[in-house]
């Protein structure tokens, strides 16, 4: 018998990842690649970071864009009065001048005849409408001109993902900030609560969620030309493995959740395998956190391993204070005695079979 558990130890039975020993072996001070720290009151002060999105202040400062401004791709039409019947643009028998669909190019510009090449980007209608008056004024008596904008494509948004109508929006006054041109496109087609918004602006881009948006109205950037506007589910989660009643990736969203909260929404810990002194939270901590943590200098990013202990007096008060982040990998171990009866059950199991067909040969 004892050469069969033997055996069995060896070869290894089935079991649903490490033992406390062999994580405690892959610890630091053991020659692994990760620190291994047991939970309490300075850990849950300390590793209580939790990163969240927003804009930078480059997003948050931009100003709102001038509804009325011209800029490139705009079409114009532009209408020129002249006081004589024989003017220089109009033809003979007629004083007035209609120049429709003039496209703003791509520096800016537009070219009226015996005006010449203007400056109509960054202007509004009535601005570019007494450019061209005072550059024809030297040419024909009293000049009258109009400036209307044909179509205004030049300053538009792209709005995509989990929205009811995706498209590129123009720009205009009722939808100059990110909240309005969401509303333009018909809101979000997912749960707003677990809906977050991204803002490619260039180089740069800033997040957001939906409910972050609503609570904080500096969230609610002002929109520039170019913008891309993406709505997704929130894809924060963590992983929940070991001797639980359940083992998945579970979807966090906008929510805060302890350690033990995170055990309660996978089925809570298995009363049959599960080790209540063997909680693991496996995490990349980043060097800021580390530091605080361990209490020395830390350089890069380090493996954490933090235990939590649910014996101890304090243990769920610890558990429940502690905090899950996206990323996180929620471990528990077996209880030593799962593996024993394991054991025993193959070796009694193995020695019934051997009976059995014992029996068959008499």
């Amino acid at each position: 018998m004892l050469a069969a558990v033997c055996l069995l130890t060896a070869c290894g039975l089935p079991r649903s990842g490490p033992n406390k020993n062999e994580i405690y072996a892959g610890a630091v001070e053991r020659g692994g690649d990760a620190h291994v720290i047991y939970v309490n009151n300075h850990v849950t002060r300390t590793a209580n970071f939790a990163p969240s999105y927003g804009f930078s202040s480059a997003f948050r400062s931009a100003g709102a864009v001038g509804a009325d401004d011209i800029r490139s791709g705009d079409v114009l039409g532009i209408a020129i009065w002249e006081n004589v019947d024989d003017g220089l643009l109009a033809s003979l028998g007629s004083n007035s001048t209609q120049l429709q669909e003039i496209q703003v190019d791509s520096n800016g510009n537009i070219f009226v005849p015996y005006a010449g090449t203007i400056r109509a980007a960054g202007n509004t209608p009535d601005q570019l409408r007494q450019i061209i008056t005072d550059r024809l004024s030297s040419q024909t008596p009293d000049p009258q001109v109009t400036v209307a904008r044909v179509a205004g494509d030049g300053a538009t948004v792209s709005v995509i993902g989990k929205v009811m109508a995706q498209g590129v929006y123009p720009i205009e006054r009722p939808t100059r900030t990110l909240s309005a041109m969401l509303a333009r496109a018909g809101g979000v087609s997912i749960e707003p609560e677990i809906a977050v918004v991204t803002v490619k602006r260039g180089s740069e881009a800033g997040k957001i969620s939906m409910p972050e948006l609503w609570t904080q109205p500096a969230n609610d950037i002002a929109l520039r030309p170019g913008d891309i506007v993406l709505v997704e589910e929130d894809q924060r989660s963590f992983t929940a493995l070991g001797a639980f009643g359940g083992q998945t990736r579970v979807p966090l969203g906008n929510e805060t959740i302890s350690a033990i909260e995170a055990i309660a929404m996978v089925g809570g810990l298995s009363s049959t395998l599960a080790d209540p002194t063997g909680v693991f939270i496996l995490r990349d901590e980043p060097e800021s956190v580390a530091t605080q943590v361990l209490g020395q200098p830390i350089y890069g990013t380090q493996r954490m391993a933090y235990v939590l202990d649910l014996t101890r007096p304090n243990g769920l008060f610890l558990a429940r204070d502690f905090l899950i982040r996206d990323g996180d990998t929620v471990y528990v171990t077996e209880a030593p005695y799962v593996q024993w009866q394991k054991t025993l059950s193959a070796v009694t199991g193995s020695a019934a079979t051997a009976d059995s067909l014992s029996s068959l040969g008499d």
